[in-house]
């Protein structure tokens, strides 16, 4: 008969899983912590917003509180970590690479099946990215253009080099190098890749189990889509692959009031009687990037409204829901107005029900994220209904 945990248990299970409630501590993490926070979520997402923070940034400084990005930097473009369509564009060990040729092969496939594809008509194009690259060693899509070249018309305004490159990319015949400036460096696999990680072949099946085994880890506690959608896995391959943990016994059948679904409990996972933390997520952390989950987890409804026109968002641009202890309890649309030294809270929400103290516990986090980013003040907008709570609190702490 599958366990009964309850919503609050799975909330802390979920949470703990993903490196929450650990004792802080007063030194400064270096980059052995930082490694752990990759090896423990197994990705780390990549996005281009920067109007308060890259994204990947984010999730080590919920976890960890101030860190130094340089050192996050040196961790994650080492040989250690590489870059690879996972949850979506993301780092991740380079000994999860293997587990996705399956996906390289399937673009791979789909592209040289396509007479219409972009592939089909530029293929002299790649044959040439890879004889440069081969010559030249790991370079910029900047360094390789020329003028020749001429603009796509697609919105991100790519070069047939850069999306040549990409495609590449996507089928593992070229691999990230690291970046410059954020811009991705590109290499044969040869060029950077260990011997080991390149001739590693793993079949599908076993890819698969692996693939579900760092989700279901990562996640403590999840239903067949939550495991799934970790690394954009289809339910034909991520089912039967829970099916065998849970055989093998890694995987536990819980059911959790009010989820409607099946559920698994990682063996390893902790089962906080009580969760302590206070961060600010990104909205492409693992806690809350599946917004069903995010719903079920903490009945916190989040849609992320950078793409949505200004007149028609209710939160903010780049809005970061707020973490305190096991509960979201608001949000935080942040700017980091880098020239003038400011951190800007440009809107600040309550969820129905917050506790009153929500504006307290939150002040000490926004300071510490003023000094992380190397800010030196904060300033508060008037909107949202936290706003004038936490202006407040952090107009007590000057």
């Amino acid at each position: 008969m599958a366990q009964s945990l309850s919503p609050a248990l799975a909330r802390r299970v979920a949470l703990a899983a993903q490196g929450f409630g650990r004792v802080p501590t007063d030194v400064v993490p270096g980059v052995r912590q930082l490694g752990a926070v990759i090896d423990r979520l197994g990705l780390l997402q990549i996005d281009s917003v920067n109007v308060f923070e890259r994204s990947h940034y984010l999730p080590v400084f919920a976890r960890l509180g101030n860190y130094d990005k340089a050192q996050l930097d040196r961790v994650t473009y080492s040989p250690r970590i590489t870059e690879y369509w996972a949850h979506e564009a993301s780092f991740i060990p380079v000994d999860t690479l293997p587990l996705l040729r399956w996906r390289q092969q399937e673009y791979r496939e789909r592209a040289e099946a396509d007479a219409d594809s972009w592939f089909a008509a530029n293929r002299p194009m790649t044959e040439w990215l890879l004889t440069e690259l081969a010559a030249k060693g790991p370079m910029r899509a900047s360094e390789i253009e020329h003028e020749s070249n001429t603009r796509s018309g697609s919105w991100w305004g790519w070069s047939d080099v850069k999306r040549g490159l990409e495609t590449l990319f996507r089928w593992g015949d070229v691999v990230s190098a690291g970046r410059t400036r954020f811009e991705r460096v590109y290499a044969l696999p040869e060029q950077v890749l260990p011997a080991a990680v390149r001739e590693l072949h793993v079949a599908r099946d076993e890819a698969m189990r692996r693939l579900v085994s760092i989700s279901a880890r990562a996640h403590g506690v999840g239903t067949a889509d939550d495991i799934a959608d970790y690394f954009r896995l289809k339910a034909v391959d991520a089912v039967p692959a829970i099916r065998q943990l849970e055989e093998a016994g890694e995987l536990l059948p819980v059911t959790i009031d009010g989820w409607g679904k099946p559920a698994w409990l990682h063996r390893d996972a902790r089962l906080p009687r009580r969760m302590q933390a206070t961060a600010l997520l990104s909205p492409f952390d693992p806690v809350v990037w599946a917004r069903a989950r995010a719903l079920r987890l903490f009945d916190f409804h989040y849609r992320i409204e950078i793409y949505t026109p200004e007149p028609k968002r209710v939160f903010g641009y780049y809005v970061l829901p707020v973490l305190i202890d096991d509960q979201v309890v608001g949000r935080v649309d942040l700017k980091n107005d880098r020239q003038a030294g400011v951190l800007r809270v440009r809107a600040a929400w309550a969820e129905d029900g917050a506790p009153d103290h929500t504006a307290a516990r939150l002040a000490p986090v926004l300071r510490q994220t003023m000094q992380w980013q190397g800010l030196e003040s904060i300033e508060v907008s008037a909107k949202g209904n936290l706003a004038a709570a936490l202006a407040a609190e952090i107009s007590s702490e000057n």
